[in-house]
């Protein structure tokens, strides 16, 4: 009963069991990749969530027409719903989860604490009875997660903000909402530990997952083991997880999310009652499928492990590739066709978890969740460097994706130091994220190799069938001069070529540049001073510009001759827009309120209207105080990236 990525994986593994199986899919997901992949698919409904993939009528009925004797619901939708999980008990389908008193208790953040305190697992201060804990505070939705209707307030204001906000969220994620507010623990790590129960009493736990790098409360890169526990540690919080899911007669996958401070205190954060999106980084250190523990669990089969049997087999880390636009508060949601996408699977010790394909879309209605890229290594280090190779050689083509976020992240010293937190991304990027910031090496590389890709492109040009268009002219030159363009600078550079590889003079230095310098392929693995490196040329065209990806980021590049450089000063310049007047929507999506009209005086970071777009609610501000001049949006539209909401004066 899900989509994407989730059903992909759920329907692996029941092919592996000889297991037959049902997609569930809403109109516009009709050529997805789960529909192709199971042996049957039902349509649910029309787009919208609340509609098709929460409908849970249409998926009753889909159960009853395919005569489905079990569902599993992945993670999200109706994964952690009581009343769907009642509704399947009541036709005597299997639910490949926990029962119903599990998912109530649970799922209530506030029960679930009171139900952790009584099974003497460590909680956090301020969350049951009247609340007197000193600012900051987390506001958080009773039944929620995924990071929606969460906000941190450090004042009075931002809480009463932050209350409207996210019960607002929570009503349209969750349909119920209730808020509590507790205690916020800062600089914390989110470190959570992965158990599993059968309905005969035994519990194990299945080691523990690092999640602290986060944006907006929703993790971007999971490792595991943790770089931070030590074995009494584990321990400590494995048996308290297992104690509680005990308490609650839990059968199934579940993971117990805690936060532990710096001097390794742990608090109960909540309790997850479904497979989490992370769960490859554990299938891959302890050997076991967690899929088919669920089924084997779900059927009646008690656990086969003790706990002495679970192992930390090497490192493991997974990184959330998503289509959002990674230099807009870390990742606002984009939206479009992928127009060429190749995983790096050829890559050994990789494991991609997608539910898309060439030519698949990504929509404004769903999680635009593109894949979990997973690298497995024998030493933390290992693993690191395989998810650097694996970014560099993934190639995505027509949304905007947040490999230059992820790349960055595990090719940063303190991550790779493992001194993180949940405020990690914030404090290293605290202007927002911009990108790989060159170095002068590394910016004589990249001017190198768009030089060298200009001449072989040129070269190649000159030829048809192997021969020169022109026969009259003399042998084929071997030596440029050429000016490059990067980021509003000009380089003087000179090259010279033999053979495949060219030795470019650039910026005082010298740089050898070799490759076959297949200008077909997506990727362009080249030898830059004796270094391997993998980039991709994203687009080129015959003014001579050029896009390429270097080290994860997009870095936009002008080749000229010299004489082209020198006729360039004569080009009149285009003046950019005045921003600070006008609002534009920052993404695609649905306007929820728009709080001005025509003639309105609005304050510098007044709210002028609320944009929803994946299911988080985005209030947009206005850049500075004036008059409004005219409105071009109204509540219930549906808005693209760039439209205009608002004139100001």
């Amino acid at each position: 009963a899900n989509r994407g990525e989730i059903a992909c994986r759920v329907m692996k593994t029941c092919r592996k069991m000889g297991i037959k199986t049902v997609a569930v899919h809403s109109d516009v997901d009709a050529n997805a990749v789960h529909v192709k992949m199971a042996d049957e698919a039902v349509c649910v409904g029309p787009a919208p969530t609340n509609r098709s993939y929460l409908n849970m009528d249409a998926i009753m009925d889909a159960i009853r027409i395919t005569g489905a004797q079990a569902v599993h619901p992945g993670y999200g939708f109706l994964s952690e719903n009581k009343e769907f999980a009642k509704r399947l008990a009541a036709e005597d389908v299997v639910f490949v989860g926990p029962d119903t008193h599990a998912i109530h208790a649970m799922g209530d953040k506030i029960e679930s604490k009171l139900l952790a305190k009584a099974a003497k697992v460590n909680v956090i201060p301020g969350f049951d009875g009247v609340v007197e804990v000193s600012y900051p505070v987390m506001i958080k939705a009773s039944a929620g997660g995924g990071g929606k209707g969460m906000r941190i307030a450090w004042n009075d204001d931002e809480t009463r903000e932050g209350f409207r906000l996210s019960s607002q969220e929570a009503a349209s994620s969750f349909g119920d909402d209730r808020l509590l507010i507790e205690k916020f623990v800062d600089n914390p790590r989110h470190i959570e530990i992965q158990v599993l129960a059968d309905k005969h009493g035994n519990a194990l736990w299945l080691n523990e997952r690092e999640c602290s790098i986060q944006r907006r409360n929703q993790k971007v890169v999971e490792e595991a083991p943790s770089t931070f526990l030590d074995p009494d540690t584990r321990r400590a919080m494995g048996e308290q997880a297992v104690q509680l899911a005990k308490a609650v007669k839990y059968s199934s996958a579940g993971t117990v999310e805690f936060l532990v401070d710096s001097k390794k205190n742990f608090y109960f954060l909540e309790m997850n009652t479904r497979l989490q999106v992370e769960h490859p980084i554990t299938e891959c250190i302890t050997g076991l499928d967690l899929v088919q523990q669920m089924i084997r669990i779900a059927k009646g089969f008690p656990l086969v492990h003790r706990q002495e049997d679970i192992p930390i087999n090497g490192w493991a880390i997974e990184s959330r590739v998503y289509a959002e636009d990674p230099y807009k508060s870390f990742g606002l949601p984009s939206i479009g066709r992928l127009s060429q996408y190749q995983e790096p699977i050829s890559l050994p010790n990789v494991r991609v978890d997608s539910g898309i394909q060439e030519g698949s879309d990504i929509s404004i209605y769903y999680d635009p969740m593109i894949s979990k890229l997973v690298t497995y290594g024998a030493t933390r280090a290992e693993a690191l460097q395989k998810m650097e190779d694996a970014l560099d050689h993934y190639v995505i083509r027509g949304v905007t994706h947040n490999i230059p976020l992820l790349r960055e992240i595990i090719t940063n010293p303190r991550f790779i130091s493992g001194d993180i937190t949940t405020n990690f991304l914030p404090e290293e990027y605290p202007e927002g994220f911009t990108g790989h910031r060159l170095t002068p090496e590394g910016r004589r590389e990249l001017l190198a190799t768009a030089a060298a890709l200009y001449i072989s492109a040129q070269l190649r040009s000159q030829r048809f069938m192997g021969n020169l268009r022109v026969s009259t002219t003399s042998q084929e030159q071997s030596q440029w001069e050429l000016q490059v363009e990067l980021e509003k600078k000009s380089h003087l550079v000179s090259l010279s070529r033999s053979g495949s590889s060219f030795t470019v003079e650039v910026d005082g230095g010298s740089v050898e540049v070799s490759g076959e310098w297949n200008l077909a392929s997506a990727l362009l693995p080249l030898s830059i001073n004796g270094n391997p490196r993998v980039l991709q040329c994203l687009s080129r065209d015959a003014t001579g510009q050029i896009t390429l990806q270097y080290l994860g980021t997009q870095f936009k590049l002008r080749v000229l001759s010299r004489l082209a450089a020198k006729l360039t000063g004569h080009m009149p310049e285009k003046v950019p827009e005045d921003t600070s007047s006008i609002l534009r929507s920052p993404m695609p999506g649905s306007v929820v309120a728009v709080s001005v009209k025509p003639g309105d005086m609005v304050a510098e970071g007044q709210e002028i209207c609320v944009i929803e777009a994946m299911k988080m609610q985005n209030s947009l501000i206005a850049a500075r105080a004036a008059k409004v001049k005219s409105v071009h949006c109204k509540a219930g539209e549906t808005v693209g990236e760039g439209d205009l909401l608002v004139e100001l004066e």
